[in-house]
């Protein structure tokens, strides 16, 4: 059956993760626990901030669109990847494909775009404390959640609607555990010039400038810091801003290393094995970033299970 954009394709086959057979099931309860461990500490910081009247601030604020944001960009794929590896099967109806690419690339591009608002935050925490609460505003932060929420669904819709037009007339086998962008662009029969010159503009846009959007935020928080050295303001922007860091640091590290390093002679494993640091690993450690490195954080979990303990 051929579709309206002439693609006789009705389905893609995941060749999944280059591990060997016999190894299926132990990478399968390994994946299985980093995704529910994703899935349930991501819900813990989410329940934290809810039900802590002290975490209703800005950062925390958008820390829980974050740790949503996580969850559901996990499970844009990973639940796929752990039933093929469960059953045996490989295939993904193409509208399925189409799908996941759309929710793939929307929840990637918020990650970027609330990790630059986080950044936003620190920088007025520090450099203009004074004026914190004004310029930090509930509307504001409302204001960016919703704009991040725009940008990142606009430019996932403009990839999704150019691959929706392309045909596949030949191939269907992805080298790949889901339906990636660029892996898709290479089995297309069609002229893909267009695609990827969206992807070097348009997506490249959504890394880049919201990452130096970050680099110059903490930029200004270093010149503050030095401005004005002393060991309890070093101590402060670092227990503020650490584990910030760190989610950004994995975040654009494992970006990076997939889209921007150049491709060796194993280049189609090694960028699946990236994609599952990108996919799996890096959601799973947010929480526990901001659970360890963060006080207020630790407090509120004390403070429910005391409350818990009490109750019963």
């Amino acid at each position: 059956m051929r579709r309206d954009n002439q693609s006789s394709v009705s389905e893609f086959l995941l060749l999944g993760l280059p591990i060997q057979p016999e190894q299926q099931g132990m990478y399968y309860a390994l994946f299985l626990g980093m995704y529910l461990t994703t899935v349930l500490g991501n819900l813990l910081i989410i329940l934290l901030i809810r039900l802590d009247s002290r975490l209703h601030t800005p950062m925390y604020f958008f820390l829980s669109h974050l740790a949503l944001t996580d969850i559901s960009f996990s499970s844009v794929t990973a639940p796929k990847m752990l039933m093929n590896m469960l059953t045996q099967t490989q295939s993904i109806s193409y509208a399925g494909c189409i799908c996941q690419v759309y929710f793939f690339l929307s929840f990637g591009g918020l990650d970027s775009f609330l990790l630059t608002s986080m950044a936003y935050d620190r920088y007025v925490a520090i450099c203009h404390p004074l004026h914190y609460t004004t310029m930090m505003s509930q509307n504001l932060c409302l204001q960016l959640v919703i704009v991040s929420w725009i940008l990142s669904s606009t430019n996932s819709l403009v990839h999704t609607l150019l691959l929706a037009h392309l045909s596949f007339l030949k191939e269907n086998i992805l080298h790949h555990f889901f339906c990636d962008l660029s892996t898709l662009l290479k089995l297309s029969s069609s002229d893909t010039s267009i695609n990827e010159l969206v992807i070097l503009i348009i997506g490249s846009m959504v890394i880049t400038v919201p990452f130096i959007c970050i680099l110059v935020s903490y930029g200004h928080i270093g010149a503050t810091i030095l401005r004005r050295p002393s060991i309890k303001g070093i101590y402060k922007a670092l227990s503020t801003c650490g584990s910030h860091l760190s989610v950004v640091s994995l975040y654009y590290g494992t970006i990076i290393g997939l889209y921007f390093l150049p491709s060796s002679n194993n280049a189609d494993d090694l960028d699946v094995i990236v994609s599952v640091l990108y996919v799996l690993v890096t959601p799973m450690l947010n929480p526990f970033i901001y659970s360890l490195r963060n006080k207020d954080m630790k407090g509120a979990l004390r403070n429910i299970l005391i409350r818990g303990t009490f109750s019963v």
